[in-house]
């Protein structure tokens, strides 16, 4: 018998396995992974209701500017109704609760609550997470302390994008956002209404001051702030 053979083999595995770049450290390779990229945190708000005990023409008499509100929190129900009611999608075809010259939807929504700044979503009908600051204070001080941009636990931003009207319309642009805006804002205050919510519209307050705030885009112009609330009777 040959008792090279062992031996040969035992050599001609060792070759092979230095050449395949395979270690024989018996420690295994503990090498850190980079991080994954932080997604941003997303809340899917409850699907609205399109039927109401109220009709519309009772919240339109109902309808008041409420200035003076309780301590009670919005529930998720009522922040997605709001939203929905005024920039939701409200047909397959993505047209919203609002009309939009063009459908262009230049307007985009903030939310400011005790729990952070959110950003409405409304193709996912989901608000995400900007800040969990309560900024609200920061919000009453660029808006000229108004004590129901302070007080309210719920004030929404109605801001917008000129250029994504402009592209179209030109000149007259700035004309179809401002009355966009309207529609949004109505549609907002007849659903708070509905809710047994009371609001107010303000349009006083430092422009730049509250974007820079909130940390807006550059090109997220604010047009509207809606304190929404429990009123304080």
């Amino acid at each position: 018998m040959n008792t090279h053979i062992p031996l040969v083999l035992t050599l001609w595995l060792a070759l092979v396995v230095l050449a395949s770049g395979i270690s024989c450290s018996s420690k295994p390779n503990h090498s850190t992974p980079p991080p994954a990229p932080k997604s941003p945190l997303v809340i899917h708000l409850p699907l609205p209701r399109e039927q109401g005990p109220l009709s519309l023409e009772e919240a339109i008499a109902r309808r008041r500017s409420v200035r003076d509100f309780t301590d009670q929190g919005l529930t998720d129900v009522e922040i997605s109704q709001l939203l929905w009611a005024a920039q939701g999608i409200t047909d397959p075809r993505g047209f919203r609760a609002a009309p939009s010259a063009g459908a262009l939807y230049p307007l985009e929504l903030y939310l400011v609550s005790a729990d952070g700044l959110y950003h409405y979503q409304p193709h996912a009908h989901r608000l995400e997470l900007l800040s969990e600051e309560d900024l609200r204070l920061a919000v009453w001080r660029v808006g000229l302390e108004q004590n129901a941009l302070r007080d309210a636990p719920a004030v929404f931003l109605v801001a917008a994008v000129f250029q994504r009207t402009a592209n179209k319309y030109g000149a007259r642009a700035e004309r179809y956002v401002y009355t966009e805006a309207g529609h949004a804002a109505q549609n907002l205050l007849l659903q708070a209404v509905a809710l047994g919510l009371a609001a107010v519209p303000i349009g006083a307050f430092y422009d730049d001051e509250l974007q820079v705030a909130l940390s807006l885009p550059a090109d997220h112009e604010p047009l509207y702030l809606i304190p929404v609330g429990y009123p304080d009777e």
